[in-house]
C-alpha cells in the first residue's frame, strides 16, 4: 500500500494515483512534482512501479478481486433460485417420462 502523503492533497480515495498520473504526463519533472506534493522521489517511484504492475496484471487478464458482501448475498440468492428451477424441471421431466 502506498505510503501516506506528508500533506493533504485533493480529495479522493486514492490521491497517489493522481500523483503518478501527473508524473507520467511529464508536464513537470518528477523532482518538481514530488516537491510540490511533499513526498520523496523514492515514494513516487514505488507508487509508479505499483501502478504500472497493476496495469500489466490487468492487461494480462488477472482480474481476481475480493467479492463484496452484497455481491456474495446476491450470488447466493441467485444460486438458490437456480437450484429451485432445476429441481422443478427435474420433477417435471420425471412426470413426463412416467406419462
Amino acid at each position: 500500500m502506498p505510503e501516506k502523503l506528508l500533506h493533504p492533497v485533493a480529495p479522493g480515495p486514492l490521491p497517489w494515483i493522481r500523483i503518478v498520473l501527473e508524473g507520467l504526463r511529464g508536464e513537470e519533472s518528477i523532482a518538481e512534482l514530488c516537491r510540490r506534493e511533499g513526498i520523496a522521489q523514492s515514494v513516487y517511484y514505488s507508487w509508479s512501479k505499483e501502478f504500472l504492475e497493476a496495469g500489466k496484471r490487468r492487461l494480462a487478464g488477472d482480474t481476481a478481486r475480493a467479492a463484496t458482501c452484497d455481491e456474495v448475498k446476491d450470488l447466493r440468492r441467485e444460486t438458490l433460485a437456480l437450484k429451485e428451477c432445476v429441481a422443478d424441471l427435474m420433477l417435471e421431466n420425471r412426470l413426463l417420462k412416467k406419462a
